[in-house]
């Protein structure tokens, strides 16, 4: 009879356990996943900004071997940038959000060329995050700046 009940107040006392430590665990696992999502999304906005910094260096050298940045030259790489591909106008971008508007072509002077990026993230949430009374809303919002410079090809 000892047993039973010892058996059954163990029981209970997992089911408190439980009810501790899973909100716990379960916001453990939601800041994972945003730093996830930011992470994949600053690696891609970094990758798109490589891409387009190698496609304009090896297009900006015209014959006389001086960096010469058109405007056509920009906004292909631009769209490079956004939609993966520079004749693309419109579609998906390769980041939700991502407009051309988005993404700066620079001569950095001393034949190099600098694409940079700049993005409003927004988490896997929304922008904010609730603390539901106890102090004040977590923003979720926050600017990324992917920047790759090379030298003129």
């Amino acid at each position: 009879m000892k047993a039973a009940r010892t058996i059954r107040r163990q029981r209970g006392l997992a089911l408190v356990e439980t009810a501790i430590t899973l909100p716990l665990l379960l916001f453990v696992m939601l800041a994972a996943s945003e730093f996830t999502f930011a992470f994949v999304q600053h690696t891609t906005l970094t990758k798109a900004a490589r891409d387009g910094v190698r496609y304009v260096a090896e297009e900006a050298i015209d014959g006389s071997l001086t960096v010469n940045l058109t405007q056509q030259l920009i906004d292909e790489t631009r769209r490079l940038v956004v939609y993966g591909d520079r004749d693309q106008t419109s579609g998906t971008p390769l980041v939700s959000g991502l407009t051309v508007n988005d993404v700066s072509v620079l001569d950095a002077g001393g034949d190099n060329l600098e694409v940079r990026v700049n993005y409003a993230h927004t988490g896997i949430l929304g922008s904010v995050l609730p603390t539901f009374g106890y102090g004040s809303d977590i923003s979720l919002l926050f600017n990324m700046t992917a920047s790759v410079t090379m030298r003129a090809l």
